[in-house]
Order: C-alpha cells, then sequence, then structure tokens
C-alpha cells in the first residue's frame, strides 16, 4: 500500500535550501531538531485529480480483471466509454506482478516501463496516486491487436490475446545464474507469484517435455500455464521482436536470496503450527461490523514470554533494495506466521521507514512515525520515533545527518552502510558523497561516480549530500558521528516502522498528520495489516472488507481497542496486506500475491538467524533524548 509512496514527487525537484552549520559546543552539542513534516505530505504521489489532460468522461472503479484473473485494484479511465481511451491509470503492482511488465527507476524519479519490447519513460509528475497504489497511464501499451482494455459493468477487463509457445531454450547467462528463454507467437500475459509464473500462451506437450529438460515443470491451468522453475526465479522479464519470456535462476545447488527452491504444490498447514494451534497460538478469523459494514478480522495471538516462538523481522538478505513475496520471505526464515511489514516505494523497491534487526538499522526511521519495538522473549513496545545524527568536525562545527539506509530522498545528508546492499547508486539527479572509515574521510564521489554505483563494505560509511547540501570536507579530515533516538524504543534490539500508531495505553492516539500522512490517504478505506499488543499477548492482525474497500484508519482503531487491544500500530496495506500460516496464504489483500519489502514472522526460537548480514561501524550512541 503506499508503494509510490514517500519521495516520488520529490525526486529532481529537491529543495536547495540547505542548513547552516551549527554553531560550535563543547562536546557533541545540542542536536538539530528534526525535519519538520512536508507540506502536502510526501507519502503521496501527485494525486490523479491534479494530473494534466484528464478531460472528458472519467470512470473509476476497484474491480479489474486480467484476462481471466479477477483482482481488487483501483482504476482510473478517462474519454468515452465506448472504443479507446485517452487514459487508463492502472497500478503498477498490477502491471508488474499480474502482466509481466519490468519496471527501472532512473536517478531522476522517472520509471522506465517495458512490456515485450515496448517501451515508455513515465516522468515522475506521471506516476499517479491513485486510491492507495501508484498508478501510470497504460494506454501507450494498448493496440487493438494487442493489449486490449474495456469497462464490463463496473470492471476493468485488460485482456491480451493467448499465443503459441514455438520454442523453449537455455541461453546464456550471467555468472551464478542460469537462463531459460521462452519464445513466443506473440505477447501475453505473465503472472509472477510465490516462486512459479503463470503465462497465458498455448504448449505443446513436446515443448511440455522440452522445458522439463530445463527444470521447469509445466501444468495446464485455466487458459494458460502454470510454470514451476526449479530454483524460484531471480528475474522475469520479457523482450520484443520476437516476443520472449525471459527466466533467470540459480544455478543447480545454488541457493537464492530470497527464497531457494521454488515452492511444491499448495498442501496443507506445516503441522508444526497445527501442533502449536489452540495452544501456543490462538488463529481467529471473525466478521465484526463497523458503519453497518461487513470487515473480516483475522488475529494470531501468541504470549512471547512463555512460547516456543519469537517475533522476527523478514527480509530478503540481499540489501535493501528489492520485493520478495510474503510466503519467500517466512520460508527464509522458517516462520510458521507472517504477516507483511513496513512501507516501501514500489516504483524504486526500497524501505520507508524503520528496520532495525539485531541492533543495526538496516532502515532508519523517518518523519517520528509509529514504530514496534522488541526484545526477544518479550512483549513489544509502541510509539513514535525518530532517529538524529549528525557530525562533527575538529573545529566543533556540526551537520545534521537525516536519513540511514533510506528510500525517503530529502535535501540534506543521508547516510549508507553495508546493509544497504553491496552498492550505493544515486537516488536523485544530482549528489555528491564523502566515504567514512575509522573517523576519517577516505574519498570522493561525484554524480556521475554514484549515479554508476559505489561499493559499500562492511565499517564504512557513504555521506550523500542532496540538493545542494555541502560536503566541504576532503580526503583525510577527521569527522565523529553521534546517533541519538528520540526515544529507548530506538536502542532495542529489534524495531519495525510503519504508521500511524493507532493505540498505545488503551488511549486512541490516532495522527496521521503529526506522522506525515496526507489526509487522502488517512480518510480511505483498504485492507489493513496492524501489530499490536493487549498486555499480555501479541496481536498480529489483518482486516479486509467484505463489502467495499475496507476500514478506515480510524475504523481499524476502534474496531481494534473494541477487540481489546491496548497497543496497535498500522503496517503498509492495501494489496501488500497479507498472512501466512504454516506456508499457507491465508489473506491476501486484493486477492492476488503482491511483493512486499518486509514482514514480521512468528519463528522458532531453535532457528538460526537467517542470512547473518554483515555488520557496520555504527556511531557513538548518546543514548536516547532526555535518558
Amino acid at each position: 500500500m503506499r508503494k509510490s509512496a514517500t519521495g516520488l514527487a520529490l525526486l529532481g525537484a529537491l529543495v536547495a535550501t540547505w542548513p547552516l552549520a551549527l554553531a560550535a559546543v563543547p562536546g557533541p552539542g545540542p542536536l538539530p531538531p528534526p525535519p519538520p513534516p512536508p507540506a502536502p505530505a510526501p507519502d503521496q504521489a501527485p494525486s490523479a485529480q491534479g494530473a494534466p489532460g484528464l478531460r472528458g468522461e472519467t470512470r473509476e472503479g476497484r474491480g479489474l480483471r486480467v484476462n481471466d484473473q479477477p483482482q481488487q485494484a483501483a482504476w482510473r479511465w478517462v474519454g468515452p466509454l465506448e472504443g479507446a481511451p485517452r487514459q487508463l491509470w492502472v497500478p503498477l503492482e498490477v502491471l508488474q506482478d499480474q502482466m509481466g511488465f519490468s519496471g527501472r527507476s532512473r536517478p531522476d524519479g522517472a520509471l522506465e516501463l517495458e512490456w515485450f519490447g515496448q517501451r515508455r519513460i513515465v516522468p515522475a509528475t506521471d506516476q499517479l496516486s491513485l486510491a492507495d497504489e501508484v498508478a501510470v497511464d497504460v494506454v501507450p501499451f494498448l493496440t487493438p491487436d494487442g493489449l486490449t482494455a474495456r469497462i464490463a459493468g463496473a470492471e476493468l477487463q485488460l485482456r491480451a490475446p493467448v499465443p503459441v509457445l514455438r520454442l523453449a531454450r537455455a541461453s546464456a547467462a550471467p555468472p551464478g545464474r542460469r537462463r531459460v528463454v521462452l519464445d513466443l507467437s506473440g505477447p501475453a500475459i505473465v503472472r509472477s507469484a510465490e516462486g512459479r509464473l503463470w503465462l497465458a500462451a498455448r504448449v505443446s506437450p513436446a515443448l511440455t517435455n522440452a522445458l522439463r529438460q530445463l527444470g521447469v515443470s509445466a501444468g495446464p491451468e485455466g487458459e494458460g500455464w502454470a510454470l514451476r522453475p526449479s530454483s524460484a526465479p531471480l528475474r522475469v522479464f520479457t523482450l520484443g521482436g520476437p516476443a520472449r519470456v525471459v527466466i533467470d535462476m540459480a544455478e543447480t545447488g545454488a541457493t537464492t536470496p530470497t527464497a531457494g527452491a521454488a515452492p511444491p504444490a499448495p498442501e496443507a498447514i506445516d503441522p508444526r503450527l497445527r501442533a502449536l494451534l489452540g495452544a501456543e497460538i490462538q488463529w481467529s478469523e471473525d466478521t465484526v461490523m463497523s458503519g453497518g459494514r461487513r470487515m473480516r478480522l483475522n488475529s494470531v495471538r501468541i504470549d512471547p514470554l512463555n512460547s516456543s516462538l519469537e517475533l522476527r523481522p523478514l527480509n530478503r538478505g540481499a540489501g535493501m533494495e528489492g520485493l520478495a513475496t510474503l510466503p519467500m520471505l517466512a520460508r527464509r526464515h522458517d516462520a510458521l506466521v507472517a504477516i507483511n511489514g513496513g512501507y516501501f516505494n514500489r516504483v524504486r523497491r526500497l524501505p520507508l521507514g524503520a528496520l532495525r534487526e539485531r541492533g543495526r538499522w538496516l532502515s532508519g526511521p523517518i518523519l517520528n512515525r509509529g514504530v514496534v519495538a522488541w526484545e526477544p522473549a518479550a512483549l513489544p513496545r509502541f510509539g513514535r520515533l525518530d532517529l538524529r545524527e549528525w557530525l562533527s568536525d575538529d573545529n566543533g562545527r556540526q551537520w545534521p545527518v537525516l536519513f540511514v539506509n533510506s528510500g525517503f530522498v530529502r535535501s540534506g545528508l543521508a547516510r549508507f552502510t553495508a546493509d544497504w546492499g553491496p552498492l550505493y547508486r544515486a537516488l536523485s539527479g544530482t549528489e555528491q558523497a564523502v566515504l567514512l572509515r575509522d573517523g576519517v574521510v577516505r574519498d570522493r564521489f561525484d554524480s556521475g561516480a554514484l549515479a554508476a554505483g559505489v561499493p559499500l563494505r562492511p565499517g564504512e560509511d557513504l555521506l550523500v549530500a542532496r540538493g545542494g547540501a555541502p560536503l566541504p570536507w576532503n580526503a583525510g579530515t577527521p569527522l565523529r558521528l553521534l546517533s541519538q533516538t528520540s526515544s529507548d524504543l530506538g536502542l532495542a534490539t529489534n524495531v519495525m516502522g510503519g504508521g500511524p500508531l493507532l493505540l498505545l495505553d488503551g488511549r486512541l492516539v490516532l495522527d496521521g498528520g503529526a506522522e506525515g500522512f496526507s489526509p487522502d490517504f488517512l480518510r480511505q478505506g483498504a485492507p489493513r495489516t496492524v501489530i499490536g499488543s493487549d498486555g499480555r499477548q501479541l496481536w498480529l492482525v489483518t482486516l479486509q472488507g467484505l463489502d467495499d474497500a475496507g476500514p478506515t484508519l480510524l475504523e481499524t482503531a476502534r474496531i481494534l481497542r473494541a477487540a481489546g487491544l491496548r497497543d496497535a500500530l498500522n503496517l503498509d496495506g492495501g494489496s501488500s496486506t497479507g498472512l501466512v500460516m504454516g506456508g499457507r496464504h491465508a489473506v491476501k489483500g486484493r486477492g492476488v500475491v503482491a511483493g512486499v519489502h518486509n514482514g514480521l514472522g512468528l519463528v522458532p526460537r531453535a532457528t538460526p538467524a537467517a542470512g547473518e548480514a554483515t555488520v557496520p561501524v555504527e556511531p557513538a550512541r548518546v543514548g536516547p533524548a532526555g535518558s
């Protein structure tokens, strides 16, 4: 949900102002004030209502069908209802996960979108916020004999012809990968979900055998074919002239960073979880009412003080850039129960909020938003959190560092460590950076080097200046990096950010404006994911509307307080909302599997932490403010 989210409208248009260096003071000195929430809230792409060229008849809806696959997704049709639209706004999640589009972001915020050789560059100003998703205009991809669109009742129908699979072959691949190429007679709908693919194509028995020899099992499903590679695809993309689908997999015996082997066909719930249900774990699915509308409430509850399971963050283990499905995250960490986690930018596939694991900031908090913080074998704690860092030179001058390992882009300094990934590539049009190691500036990088990518190594900090922020240090300059959190929540072993905070100590504390959320976001209904506590048990919750799009945030808070929760934090929602129970994807926010950035899972205590990440040198800590 809100995958456009923060920064799309800001990329390429960063504010050039920058605060002067702080006055020299003894020691670390006073903290610079936190940046004020922007206005309008940065977590919304430009509104479709304000988009240029919206004229004529306009139709909106939330029911969408791709070939024969229905799902819930917002769409906007501009133009005559009979015939071709002038504009047709469809969520990026639908295009990428349900249709096979490929996307790559640029430093200026533009998106390179491609489908079977058709390419379009979508500027940041043309990536619109539609309900709670990022949408783009797909009219340039519509053709009379290819991808078509029409409205049938309240439903938007997108359809492509069903081509013939002509050839399945191996092809040259990058090191550590093997590549299978599918040659088609024309473009086709390609869906990716849970380590498998679905291809709207006709496949002969001979080619079924050829696929099997290439390590891809295939079977008919609906009007297409379900394809199961022997290992979960690392990358799937399409090419034109002729139409091709390219599947990159790990070499035989290798493991993928996201999931390992592709999952088997859906099975019964994991027997380990079944043995705990009704004992250590309570799982309920209830129908609750709000304003005369029905809501489905799924809740999973455990006592973390007396359970064989513990709450852990779930991540891909391959840096901060990239998405995975919730079942893939659950398998990687051996989580018996999993829900989706915090917000992310769907265009850039980067985190937007706090993610702290085993005492390291994989992604820092933003905008003083709500978080959940916890230690092993303890109830989680809730509140709002800000992380303030600053650099100090030998002359006592100070410079604030606004963000750590974050996809949130604003004018000023940001810090990146090896937990970000093997490389840092520029996230805005004009950036410069210095590399800090052992408290000394070791190198400088201009915008060209940052656009190409700068390696991130353990023990190093890359300090990136954006929007004209000064970077007055040369190689050899000593600098001291200090860090302070607004509360002791930021010192916990694990922290997950979301927002808004809904309940605290039994009080309704919803204040989305204070956390940088727009009024439209606060008013809209959507599927919800929430983590909370009743003072004795940990709750993992999903809420879905049975009669409409779903509850508003205020309705969510009231429903959960009535259910007995004392603390509750809203997490990402919409199409991201998901619940995995013992390997079974029990809840899908809008009826389809969507990519998410991270999650939360209940993992057996004896399970080793998945994929030990590199441990960077942390800045000196001065404790929470007011401690």
